[in-house]
């Protein structure tokens, strides 16, 4: 029996030593955010360690795990007609109110995952859609864009954008009673990168009879020039977002070699001898000028004087502006429409969220930044049972109603 009972606090001691780990006070419900970055980890060295067998990359096993656990099948229910189906010759899970106007409001949404996870047939976006079809009476559209390491850029870009065009082309908003001056793009993370971008190409098109309305970017991740940023250097080791993945993500969605890792983490592909790094481009991300004082707290910008040779040249959609939208030029921010730009204190992404929103501004946007003091990355997706939370909750409810006074 005492062995029993030895074994038993032996496991339990090691569990919560794996589950632990150290977390900003301010932090929303801390224990709840543990326990997730504890399952996500988990899968993730599951993955590295069949990646390193030889068995399948490390990606393409995760998303199987994380499907196996949270993919459903389209469910209708009497308030919302669910179906799957192509946009564009892109997979996409349509939510259509059963009642309501005889013209709808019409929203088209990019899931995050750092352009290599998730789909919109998980659980938690097929909720978050399935509620805003509901409470906005609007179509709603979540495009399945092909995912790393599969595709690289510009491939998900491409397939957000012919999502997009499809969406608002007459025959569809027909189809769909969708009322075409009633159109949002929306996205979280890596889907608000795509939002983003394909808000700036659209916005552009001088020819096109149907614009977006409204753009609603959550957490989006906006460029890949500076790693060392304030909420680089504060949340580098926050769940469930951590800078090295990040990093990560952003060399699987460029097709780079992952060697370069340390080269991203170290800033030294955006030293001062990169040519392709120039001050126009600097300006566009110097966060010394775009912040305010609260956020930069206490951090110094991290510029190298000399970096890696070539980089740029090896890996030259660093500064394409249909990845990074964060550097595009001023004129072309002008053109997008109004924007909802939520933000996390505690989350890497914060500062492209707020830089975006100030150079949006700055070209006459009307913007609405909306920041949580104690969230975190990926907290509005954990709004359902069984991964609720009070900070998830609020952003979510406060998203909507933004979408209800503004689309």
């Amino acid at each position: 029996m005492r062995l029993r009972w030895l074994g038993a606090a032996l496991l339990s001691a090691a569990a919560a030593y794996y589950v632990y780990r150290p977390l900003p006070s301010g932090v929303s419900e801390p224990w709840k955010l543990l326990l997730l970055d504890a399952l996500f980890r988990s899968f993730m060295q599951m993955s590295d360690a069949a990646d390193a067998l030889g068995l399948c990359h490390r990606v393409e096993l995760l998303n199987r795990m994380m499907s196996w656990v949270e993919e459903v099948r389209p469910r209708s229910c009497p308030a919302v007609l669910v179906h799957d189906t192509q946009l564009g010759g892109v997979p996409t899970r349509v939510f259509q109110p059963r009642r309501g106007r005889s013209l709808k409001r019409g929203l088209i949404y990019f899931h995050g995952g750092g352009w290599a996870l998730c789909s919109g047939r998980m659980r938690s976006y097929d909720l978050l859609c399935r509620k805003m079809a509901e409470e906005l009476d609007a179509v709603v559209m979540s495009v399945d864009y092909r995912l790393a390491p599969a595709a690289v850029f510009p491939e998900q870009y491409q397939d957000a954008l012919a999502a997009s065009r499809a969406f608002m082309s007459a025959q569809l908003l027909q189809s769909y009673s969708i009322d075409p001056e009633r159109l949002c793009v929306s996205g979280d993370s890596s889907g608000g990168n795509l939002a983003a971008a394909v808000a700036q190409e659209l916005g552009s098109d001088g020819g096109a009879a149907v614009r977006f309305k409204a753009q609603a970017l959550i957490y989006p991740v906006l460029q890949a020039l500076d790693f060392h940023t304030p909420s680089y250097q504060q949340n580098q080791a926050v769940p469930i977002l951590y800078r090295s993945v990040m990093a990560r993500f952003w060399l699987q969605y460029l097709g780079a070699a992952s060697s370069l890792e340390s080269v991203l983490l170290a800033n030294n592909h955006s030293s001062l001898d990169q040519e392709a790094v120039n001050t126009r481009i600097r300006s566009k991300l110097d966060w010394t000028a775009l912040l305010p004082a609260r956020r930069k707290k206490h951090f110094r910008p991290v510029v190298r004087e000399t970096g890696r040779p070539g980089v740029l040249a090896e890996v030259p959609a660093l500064t394409d502006v249909r990845a990074a939208p964060l550097l595009a030029d001023e004129a072309v921010l002008g053109r997008t429409p109004k924007a909802y730009v939520m933000t996390c204190e505690f989350d890497v992404l914060r500062d492209d969220g707020l830089m975006y929103a100030r150079r949006l501004e700055d070209a006459g946007v009307s913007v609405t930044s909306d920041h949580y003091e104690d969230g975190f990355h990926g907290c509005m997706v954990f709004s359902f049972p069984p991964v609720l939370s009070g900070v998830g909750q609020r952003s979510m409810d406060r998203y909507i109603h933004w979408l209800d006074q503004n689309l």
